[in-house]
């Protein structure tokens, strides 16, 4: 046993052991959040079921069944519910009941013992609203202007074509409102902030007045005609409307201008359910978010995520080599390089939100401040760069992330061996051209290992982000098609900070909690996404590097 012990071969378990568990609960975390996250998008039967209140009527409720779980039959005793019996313990379960405009409550516990049967009728219809979320009933009637046009077993074919029509229009009417007149009001902005710029320059004469009016003349005018099409497009979708009947039998007319999609589940077939739900994924990775962020899709914060590490990458990159460059190929070796790497590595334990108020205090008060005074008086008091955005997000995380490409990269450049340096000095290059040509090279998928990191924490980091540009909601993205296309000056939606917003700042949480397992989950995949290809990256380095030891 003691020679067991001396030979090392606990260890080498103990550390197999750990990192097997470390696998392990890595992949029941992502199990987790997949299976909470990937199901929320399957169709889900609306159920139909009598319940007796606590004083004794009896009422009618449509909804989805969305928990199980068990309850003492004494608490709910003491809550005023009647139940008979001997029994310790019973059931509830959570109904989604939608219809919160009229019932004011959209989830809502209901006792086992005071349920009827349930019953999944397959003309029940689950609508979903862009406002007010989810409505259910049964489809009675479809109208255009008012008037009756399909009832019955006709009601429903009729529903759905008038339905595509209306998405269609409402597609139409929101590309005129955030790409057309976005344009044109980007342009009105403009014209303004050039009208004061030439007044604060003593150059605003009658002449350039005169062109500056028929310049806005002209937007004015384009302006007009996007609205009278924008007033014309809103009139046909709000034509056609449908009637439904409530679990109370309150008729309900809903015009189409207001489902976003609507559905029968319970008389879907597997390939059906299959079709939605792709059509619902999709949904959610390219539509923007509504309802406080609770339904619709989540890409502006996957394009905020996204172009935010890779400024941040582009930003730390350069600065990280060019540090550790200089501390392991040209600084003197003394106590100030001792005390400069021990800076650093006391740097990358320092909390993030510490870098967040630096961000707030330097680069966006002091240096945006700056810039605005000296290139954007015109657009002051409100300012331009003197207020959070993307572009101090990207350097914000950039300082936070620093530390880890230092380190990784001295640690490429330690391992070249000095002979290299040294055959290639012998050969006549000079230092630059050694460490342009040989030594960096030799370090660079080191170079990359930290630069995988750096995007790992990043992408997943949000204190400092909540100080520095991230928003609840952007009205416009970083990148669009009004020049100079990229505004690095706007705010961002970022992954983590819509998971925390979703999960603890939502008014709905029960509607919310599969969102947020969704949304880290993609979040993950993204992480995923960019350190493979960084990985791909350094391992295309390695194979270069090899082949030129080879020869």
């Amino acid at each position: 046993m003691r020679n067991w012990y001396k030979s090392g071969e606990p260890w080498v378990w103990t550390t197999a052991g750990a990192v097997a568990l470390s696998l392990v609960a890595v992949y029941a975390v992502v199990w987790l959040t997949a299976a909470r996250g990937l199901t929320h998008w399957w169709p889900k039967p609306v159920a139909e079921v009598t319940y007796q209140e606590r004083s004794g009527s009896t009422v009618r409720l449509i909804g989805e069944i969305r928990e199980k779980e068990e309850v003492s039959v004494v608490r709910l005793r003491e809550q005023g519910y009647a139940i008979d019996g001997k029994d310790l313990f019973t059931y509830r379960y959570l109904m989604k009941l939608g219809n919160k405009d009229l019932t004011g409550v959209d989830f809502k516990w209901y006792p086992e013992p005071m349920l009827g049967k349930f019953s999944y009728p397959k003309d029940l219809l689950a609508i979903e609203r862009r406002e007010w979320g989810n409505f259910y009933g049964h489809l009675k009637e479809v109208k255009e202007g008012g008037s009756v046009v399909a009832k019955g077993e006709d009601a429903w074919v009729e529903a759905r074509k008038r339905m595509a029509r209306s998405n269609d229009l409402f597609r139409q009417a929101l590309r005129i409102e955030k790409v057309e007149i976005g344009k044109i009001n980007y342009a009105l902005e403009k014209l303004r902030l050039r009208e004061r710029r030439l007044e604060i320059d003593g150059e605003l004469t009658e002449a350039a007045k005169a062109g500056l009016a028929k310049a806005r003349q002209v937007r004015e005018a384009e302006y007009a005609g996007l609205q009278q099409r924008l007033d014309k497009i809103r009139g046909n979708i709000e034509r056609d409307s449908i009637t439904v009947e409530t679990s109370d039998g309150q008729k309900v007319d809903i015009p189409f201008a207001k489902i976003a999609d609507m559905y029968m589940p319970n008389g879907m077939s597997v390939w059906q359910k299959m079709g939605f739900y792709a059509h619902k994924f999709w949904e959610f990775i390219v539509d923007d978010p509504r309802e406080a962020n609770t339904e619709g899709g989540i890409f502006p914060a996957i394009f905020g995520t996204v172009m935010m590490v890779l400024l941040m990458s582009v930003m730390v990159t350069p600065l990280g080599i060019m540090a550790a460059v200089y501390m392991r190929e040209y600084a003197k070796q003394g106590p100030m390089i001792r005390a400069i790497r021990i800076s650093v590595n006391n740097l990358a334990g320092v909390p993030s939100i510490v870098y967040g108020v630096f961000g707030l205090g330097f680069f966006v008060y002091v240096l945006g401040g700056s810039i605005d005074e000296l290139f954007f008086a015109e657009a002051l008091p409100a300012p331009t760069f003197g207020s959070p955005g993307i572009l101090w997000a990207s350097l914000t995380l950039a300082i936070l992330t620093l530390p880890v490409v230092i380190v990784a990269t001295e640690e490429g450049l330690s391992r070249v061996p000095r002979t290299i340096r040294e055959g290639s000095l012998a050969l006549g290059a000079t230092k630059a051209e050694t460490l342009w040509r040989t030594v960096l090279p030799m370090a660079s998928p080191a170079m990359m290992t930290g630069l995988i990191l750096a995007v790992a924490r990043a992408a997943g980091e949000v204190a400092p982000l909540m100080l520095v540009g991230v928003v609840k909601l952007a009205p416009s993205l970083p990148l669009d098609g009004n020049f100079p296309f990229l505004h690095l000056e706007r705010k961002f939606m970022h992954l983590g900070f819509h998971i925390y917003d979703v999960g603890f700042q939502s008014p709905n949480v029960e509607a919310a909690r599969p969102l947020v397992y969704a949304t880290a989950l993609l979040l993950v995949i993204i992480i995923v996404v960019l350190n493979l290809f960084a990985i791909r990256l350094r391992n295309r380095l390695r194979e270069k590097l090899r082949g030129l030891e080879g020869v």
